[in-house]
């Protein structure tokens, strides 16, 4: 039996039907961030710096952990979209089980490893002591729900590996809400702490993940869940992790170094980890138009690639990467021009503002670079070559980022020096992945998993 409802990404208009699905992805990751910034706004408005520094710092090693798991589901939306395109439903319904089965015991694990070592990464990060209590609290409260988290992502990838991104859209704009409007109440009405934004967010996903289960379990589409169904298949689990696995320590690896980088700015006070924070809680609406479309590419040549159209995967790939290097630019310019004000509005000290206005003046013009960049590796994943990505990800982002920083540090003790890692890596990044994907065949037969 064929699902009833078709996708559009193998069939008319190339550019339409690749904004329709990435529209989507950009409003649930727009909705996302401002969730992430409310969290911030409010610790930092009604708890004061200490905690907005606490908060702030939390972006890199909350996706040191989760990342691998991230990477590993979208690893598994590029196996279930290449089945789906080449419409294999057998095989594609056992890798959707065999995905939940390891999203499930991902998160039991991510739980118990989050709990028991926040503390001592927090130590190894050179978190300050007037800091520490609050980050150990928001991290252990964020950690014991990290299995909504993980869920979440495992059931939008799903979804959206099928074609469905207007799903995952209104479940995050649910949660947005939600999440909102708690810390409001625990934080702003109650002074309960850094803990309560910690769990805004995880009771928040619970939510979207309890959401996304029961569009699929519900569903009478090929893709739909079956509770009874969920167990690890062997080929589909070697199918899975060979794609996702790149992908999760390209994820691991790169927020690895980001906690390095992270314990470089620690080494400049509270109010250079207030700033940085409150700089990254910005600088997270400019990967909206990045993540939307490297998300979207992924799906529209894994899809393309099964239903063997190279012609509709070239069209896609440059009509993706123009546009997300466009719009990526225009939030930058934006962004450098308005951050006095953007960073003012968590925080109105003058130090924290300083810290992260000359953080957003170093790095919010090169966000082009960064779009590139992503939309290439998101292009490689689909085409099932996502050791590419990772290779080059983890040669510049992580092991030249630190050794720039480490010596450059040595002789110039100066916070512009962990800025400008950013944007010499983006450069160099991008004319890799220029030359790879000028070179980098298509395959032409549709079908398979992704060698």
């Amino acid at each position: 039996m064929e699902p009833q409802k078709k996708t559009t990404l193998t069939e008319g208009s190339v550019a339409k039907g690749m904004l329709l699905f990435a529209l989507p992805i950009f409003i649930s990751n727009l909705f996302q961030q401002l969730y992430n910034a409310a969290d911030s706004l409010i610790v930092g408005n009604f708890l004061g710096g200490e905690a907005l520094a606490a908060v702030g710092s939390s972006g890199s090693l909350i996706f040191l952990l989760t990342g691998f798991v991230n990477g590993v589901s979208l690893g598994a939306g590029v196996v279930v979209a290449r089945y789906f395109g080449a419409k294999d439903w057998q095989r594609m319904r056992r890798t959707i089980h065999t995905t939940v089965a390891l999203g499930l015991a991902a998160g039991a694990v991510l739980t118990v490893v989050g709990v028991l070592l926040t503390p001592q990464i927090l130590r190894w990060m050179g978190t300050p002591d007037n800091v520490l209590v609050n980050s150990i609290a928001y991290f252990r409260m964020y950690f014991m729900g990290s299995i909504a988290v993980v869920m979440y992502n495992v059931g939008a990838s799903i979804l959206q590996s099928v074609g469905d991104s207007r799903s995952p859209m209104r479940y995050l704009i649910a949660a947005s809400i939600i999440n909102i409007v708690l810390d409001l109440v625990l934080i702003g009405v109650f002074r309960m702490g850094v803990g309560a934004a910690a769990f805004a967010t995880i009771a928040s996903q619970t939510v979207s993940a309890v959401l996304a289960f029961s569009k699929l379990i519900r569903s009478k589409e090929e893709w739909a869940v079956r509770p009874r169904e969920v167990r690890f298949d062997g080929p589909s689990l070697k199918a899975v992790i060979v794609q996702g696995l790149p992908s999760g320590i390209q994820n691991s690896v790169i927020s690895l170094a980001n906690v390095i980088v992270q314990s470089n700015i620690n080494s400049f006070g509270a109010n250079a980890m207030a700033g940085c924070g409150a700089y990254s809680k910005v600088e997270g609406f400019a990967f909206l138009p990045v993540t939307c479309f490297a998300m979207a590419l992924a799906t529209f040549v894994s899809q393309n690639v099964g239903a063997g159209q190279p012609d509709r995967v070239r069209k896609g790939m440059k009509f993706g990467i123009l546009c997300s290097i466009a719009m990526a630019e225009v939030v930058g310019v934006c962004i450098y021009l308005a951050s006095p004000w953007l960073i003012g509005a968590f925080s109105s000290e003058p130090d924290v503002i300083a810290f992260g206005v000359q953080q957003a003046h170093t790095a919010a013009l090169f966000y082009c670079l960064l779009a590139f960049s992503h939309c290439c590796a998101g292009i490689l994943r689909g085409l099932g070559r996502p050791v590419v990505p990772m290779m080059v990800m983890l040669a510049v982002w992580c092991v030249l980022r630190i050794t720039y920083i480490t010596i450059t540090l040595h002789f110039i003790h100066a916070i512009g020096v962990v800025f400008w890692a950013y944007p010499i890596t983006w450069s160099i990044s991008s004319l890799l992945f220029a030359w790879y994907i000028r070179h980098c065949p298509i395959p032409q037969l549709g079908g398979g998993a992704p060698h």
